[in-house]
């Protein structure tokens, strides 16, 4: 697994290009998995949502337009240039949103307080992931749901496509766009070393989540899991 040092010092070095690399790289499909997510989430009936690994906010402001304004939303990210720009973007558009700094290994959130915890592309990183999912149940309300939203592994016979895209494409196209060829060369590196969707549900479910589940998007190179406390 990574060191949390390491991604967060990627992250910072691509912030300002992150979100608009995202949607041309997919091809804007990462904006419709988005919101299949952000549905899910509304399906939940929150008060309060954690928005982790955070990034700029896109999962989160996409979660302030859809939920209701009595539900409380904050995102947390340990990339403080990341977390900057969200600020920056909800004081232009004065959209009532709030940024902290929280690390997934070691969150900044009491015990039992969220209806809710998101999280897209984040568990990938995760230094130790036993120990990240664990956090997302601390925080969770008995009752409450966690949504990951997460490349995965895909169909048999999609990997050779898939293997090339990520492998030698997604890095130099990336590269072009933010600047930074190393960000996206780890990008691929980390997919392939990360669970298919049944192994992560397989974690989920040993981290205490039940009613685990998932949707398998785009032939299985993404999913999405919900997981109930």
């Amino acid at each position: 697994m990574p060191e949390g040092s390491a991604v967060q010092r990627m992250f910072s070095g691509i912030a300002s290009r992150y979100d608009f690399a995202n949607r041309v790289l997919s091809l804007g499909l990462c904006v419709g998995w988005r919101d299949q997510l952000v549905d899910a989430a509304k399906a939940a009936d929150p008060k309060s949502v954690a928005d982790l690994a955070t990034g700029s906010g896109d999962v989160a402001f996409a979660l302030r337009r859809t939920l209701p304004a009595d539900c409380a939303i904050i995102g947390y990210d340990f990339c403080e240039p990341m977390l900057e720009l969200g600020r920056i973007r909800a004081k232009k558009e004065n959209i009532a949103l709030e940024f902290k700094t929280g690390d997934c290994m070691s969150l900044p959130i009491a015990d039992a307080s969220q209806d809710v915890v998101t999280i897209a592309y984040g568990v990938r990183n995760f230094e130790d992931r036993a120990k990240g999912l664990g956090e997302l149940r601390r925080v969770l309300r008995a009752g409450g749901t966690l949504f990951v939203l997460e490349f995965s592994q895909p169909d048999r016979w999609f990997r050779p496509l898939h293997f090339i895209h990520v492998r030698c494409v997604l890095p130099i196209l990336a590269g072009l766009l933010t600047g930074d060829f190393g960000a996206y060369k780890y990008l691929g590196t980390s997919i392939a070393g990360f669970p298919n969707a049944a192994g992560l549900e397989t974690e989920l479910n040993a981290a205490g989540f039940s009613r685990v589940s998932h949707k398998r998007m785009l032939f299985g190179t993404v999913a999405l899991h919900q997981a109930v406390v």
